[in-house]
This record gives C-alpha cells, sequence and structure tokens, in this order.
C-alpha cells in the first residue's frame, strides 16, 4: 500500500509556507526515517548492536540530565 501525503494550497498562502507544511507533515508520518533506514541492508546482528549503542547513549543522556 503506497502512503501519498498531500498538502493543498490555502487561499493567499506563499509557495514556501506550503512547502514548509508539506516537509513537516513529511516528518511527521515518519517516511523521511524510513527511507533512510532501508537505504542499505542491515543486518539483523548488526542491527541488534546498533540499538545497544542507542540505548547506551539514551542512558547516560537521562544519567546526565539528572545530574544537572
Amino acid at each position: 500500500m503506497i502512503r501519498l501525503t498531500v498538502v493543498n494550497l490555502r487561499s493567499n498562502e506563499s509557495q514556501d509556507m506550503l512547502l514548509k507544511r508539506f516537509r513537516k507533515k513529511i516528518v511527521k508520518s515518519g517516511i523521511l526515517s524510513t527511507v533512510r533506514r532501508k537505504r542499505w541492508f542491515v543486518s539483523k546482528s548488526e542491527q541488534r548492536r546498533m540499538d545497544k549503542k542507542k540505548a547506551i547513549r539514551r542512558i547516560k543522556r537521562r544519567q546526565y540530565k539528572d545530574f544537572e
């Protein structure tokens, strides 16, 4: 199933504002992150390793915020 992001031009709206709304919708829908993630094949073991590193960084960041 193909998801299309549609943004209609409002009255008295500039092209820049329309483009800004479109970009926000794309980011919010998660299309960009999906495309970036699927750009290259990543094995399951590599994905687990990356997830573990992300979790460690997240924990360290939370500890640092709590310390302040």
